[in-house]
């Protein structure tokens, strides 16, 4: 990433938000909603998710998906619909994409642990045999990026005009995913479809998105202007962008980041990706209506009533994932 890219990159430090300084919370909250309307994504630091540990979970999923193809796919379960374990190649489509994306990936889910209810609405998460200490290092990840992220929202609720733990009971135990992502080699790049990405153009469904640095460059977003940029999240930072289920939330005024995982060069398609995401989704029952306060004469509601849970079905649907 070249020098210019780096100076237009809103980096936020989430201390001033957690200081108990009201100046430097209230700077970072107008920092962040000015980041979120124009560029739409930030960078953290100072979030809760240690350089060693981000290279512990990379180290585990490296592993993982180095084993056999046979061996991977005794954790992939279809009636699961792609929330829990393994997915393997050539599963997930992007919303309005006919072809695939070139990856597969593995679900690390929502691990209740204070007898909430919820808990029968989500799977048991899956653990391979093969990577002993995927367990812990994955629950510890998903437990710091989730801290991080409730911060994040709290900073978002301000900016929004609501109470600081407007979102606090709503993700409590939500039902968020840490994805573990491996776009794999291409040895021979002519035998695929010329329209196949690594991941087409796409909003993420959640709340917000917490992404740790990937292991190559390919990572672009639309910004505002229409204009396509590269971007990597530096070693002790997380980009945190908006996803659709905030936009459906405020009526488009926080807007949904889209982005992309382009190819690398063709002399550069035989080498792995890796990435890994949290999707901060909220519990099922999150009432996604338009915020009165986001609603006026310049901007007419404009999507329908459904709950966080709806949303999600109807989109695993289109991601192919979930038969009707």
């Amino acid at each position: 990433m070249d020098n210019t890219l780096l100076q237009e990159i809103p980096s936020l430090d989430l201390a001033d938000f957690t200081s108990g300084d009201p100046q430097r919370k209230t700077k970072f909250v107008q920092d962040l909603g000015n980041a979120y309307n124009t560029i739409g994504f930030v960078a953290i630091r100072n979030h809760y998710l240690t350089a060693e540990l981000s290279q512990r979970l990379y180290d585990i999923f490296q592993r993982f998906f180095f084993l056999p193809e046979e061996v991977k796919k005794q954790y992939e379960f279809p009636e699961l619909h792609g929330q829990r374990g393994y997915i393997g190649r050539y599963k997930e489509t992007a919303k309005g994409f006919k072809t695939p994306d070139l990856k597969e990936f593995y679900h690390v889910g929502q691990e209740v642990t204070d007898n909430d209810p919820i808990q029968d609405e989500y799977p048991a998460n899956v653990w391979p045999e093969e990577v002993a200490e995927m367990r812990e290092i994955a629950v510890e990840a998903f437990r710091r990026l989730e801290r991080s992220g409730v911060e994040m929202l709290r900073a978002i609720a301000l900016y929004l005009g609501l109470d600081e733990d407007y979102f606090d009971n709503k993700v409590k135990n939500g039902n968020s995913i840490l994805r573990a992502l491996h776009y794999f080699p291409i040895e021979n790049p002519d035998t695929i479809p010329p329209d196949a990405v690594r991941a087409a153009a796409h909003g993420d469904i959640n709340l917000i998105t917490l992404l740790m640095g990937a292991s190559a460059e390919g990572l672009q977003v639309l910004r505002r202007d229409g204009k396509w940029i590269p971007i990597t999240a530096l070693p002790e930072q997380l980009v945190v962008n908006v996803g659709d289920m905030l936009d459906r939330l405020t009526n488009n005024n926080l807007k949904s980041t889209i982005h992309r995982v382009v190819n690398p060069p063709r002399e550069k398609m035989g080498t792995s990706r890796f990435s890994i995401p949290f999707f901060m989704h909220p519990r099922s029952e999150m009432d996604l209506t338009c915020l009165e306060s986001c609603i006026d004469a310049q901007h007419p509601k404009m999507y329908s009533d459904m709950t966080a849970g709806e949303f999600l079905e109807e989109r695993l649907i289109e991601l192919g994932l979930k038969k009707k």
